[in-house]
């Protein structure tokens, strides 16, 4: 019976360094990485304010995940659903005056991997007699090569 150690022995040194140059990626790629995904979802959370702002709920929507998975959680409620999370934003919004002008800030963009972060920020409704205002966080995840909500938590400060 052959030994094969010889062989194994020589093979060390390129097995050792291998992992190395995988597991240690370079700090400055990740920051960039990272700012990139960071601006590109506060460009999809400004989309999401013109929409909204122009009356257009089902453009507001597109930056939510089209899946019975998607989880909005809002006023003590749990709805499940792309299709549920629209039509309970039609109910609670029947018009562009009720809608009002959405400004979303104080974002916190918390990248957790290449496709999947966290965002908290806080939102108000500018509107005609009945402002409104409050909290919400989102996760977001990459699905088929697009950023999209698949969790909403939105808190009410009135």
């Amino acid at each position: 019976m052959r030994s094969n150690f010889p062989k194994a022995l020589a093979l060390w040194p390129l097995l050792a360094a291998a992992p190395l140059s995988i597991a240690l990626p370079s700090c400055h790629s990740s920051q960039t990485d990272n700012a990139v995904i960071e601006a590109k979802l506060v460009s999809i959370l400004d989309a999401q304010d013109e929409a909204w702002s122009a009356g257009d709920i089902d453009a507001f929507m597109e930056s939510y995940w089209k899946s019975p998975e998607l989880r909005f959680a809002s006023g003590g409620k749990i709805n499940r659903g792309w299709e549920a999370t629209r039509d309970g934003y039609y109910t609670r919004y029947p018009n562009p005056n009720v809608m009002g002008k959405l400004i979303t800030d104080d974002y916190e963009v918390d990248v957790l991997s290449p496709n999947a972060a966290i965002v908290h920020g806080s939102w108000e409704l500018e509107r005609e007699g009945e402002p409104a205002s409050g909290l919400y966080t989102l996760v977001f995840k990459k699905i088929g090569g697009k950023w999209v909500i698949t969790s909403d938590t939105t808190t009410s400060a009135n």
